[in-house]
């Protein structure tokens, strides 16, 4: 089966600065993809790439077998969905909606009856003569969802759509999210710098920093078995300490110990309690293991250490994932 995006040594720099720097992946036809990573890792360059918005200085790109190179954006069939919605004011939400068909042609009693299709599709039936400024920012962001899922697109890309979301509103949107995909078995490429994000809705996470891809796997392949320091910390926080400290591995070699694999034992070893926040559903603690600073999280309860108390805690052996020598 044909990939659905390729990337092939593919670089993008501006003057002296490489924002892609020689990335290889490739997106599985059908899939939920996540390109993670922090401000000016160049996921969102990569997600440009795609979409047509910037060439390659280097390498080439293929959209379901076809090189993409210099092919202009509205020539690829790709659509993107951006952070700011992009929604006109003066027109209603189903002549936005439509929009895109009405540029390509089509005639307005077929552009009219897609729309409608479009907003049902994302649970807005009904909102067509509604203005878009009256609109909520969840109900705006439904709207641009319906106005690239119109056009049909083989692959749906979203640059960070949930961002200007409350809470509340972005999880729900996630879950719609991940349904629309699942329902309509489209390609989505999805931006975020929101690790939780991309591991609960994405099948496959790529992990960006310094214009370059550190690793790519499944959620749990991402969250359990870092490739790097780096994946290991900004993955949800992790516990990077040397191997040995953690009772595997050889000296020399670093190792991940997730916070929530460190348990309050009797019989482990003896730490002192630095700071003590309560999150909720968890406690976080920071430790001190004979100068070995360390997180824990573990779950409420009234006879929790205060800061400047010592305690013991132990973790399994098989919690710790070893990430080698050059981590």
């Amino acid at each position: 089966m044909t990939d659905a995006v390729s990337f092939r040594g593919v670089s993008r720099h501006f003057g002296s600065v490489r924002a892609v720097d020689a990335v290889d992946f490739d997106i599985r036809d059908g899939e939920f993809f996540a390109m993670l990573g922090p401000s000016g890792s160049g996921k969102t360059t990569c997600l440009r790439l795609i979409a047509g918005f910037e060439q390659p200085t280097a390498g080439h790109i293929e959209i379901y077998g076809t090189r993409a190179e210099g092919v202009p954006p509205y020539r690829r069939n790709v659509n993107t969905v951006f952070q700011n919605y992009a929604l006109f004011p003066h027109m209603n939400v189903r002549e936005n909606v439509a929009f895109g068909l009405r540029v390509k042609g089509v005639g307005k009693a077929e552009r009219t009856r897609a729309a409608e299709e479009a907003l049902a599709l994302v649970e807005l039936a009904g909102y067509g003569d509604r203005r878009a400024g009256a609109l909520s920012g969840g109900q705006r962001q439904r709207v641009a969802l319906a106005r690239a899922l119109v056009n049909k697109p083989k692959v749906l890309l979203l640059d960070e759509p949930l961002g200007a979301l409350d809470l509340k509103l972005r999880e729900q949107m996630q879950e719609e999210l991940r349904r629309l995909q699942r329902a309509l078995g489209l390609t989505f490429v999805f931006v975020t710098h929101d690790q939780e994000e991309a591991l609960s809705m994405a099948d496959r996470v790529a992990v960006f920093a310094d214009g370059k891809m550190q690793q790519v796997g499944t959620p749990e392949e991402i969250y359990r078995r870092p490739s790097s320091r780096f994946v290991a910390d900004f993955v949800g926080s992790s516990n990077v300490v040397p191997a040995d400290f953690a009772g595997a591995g050889q000296p020399g070699e670093w190792a991940s110990l997730r916070p929530e694999d460190i348990r309050l034992d009797a019989d482990g070893r003896e730490a002192t309690v630095l700071t003590r926040a309560y999150h909720g559903r968890v406690v976080k603690l920071g430790l001190d293991l004979g100068g070995q600073a360390l997180t824990a999280l573990v779950a409420p309860g009234d006879t929790l250490p205060e800061p400047g108390a010592r305690t013991r805690i132990a973790w399994d052996a098989a919690k710790v994932h070893v990430m080698g020598a050059g981590a």
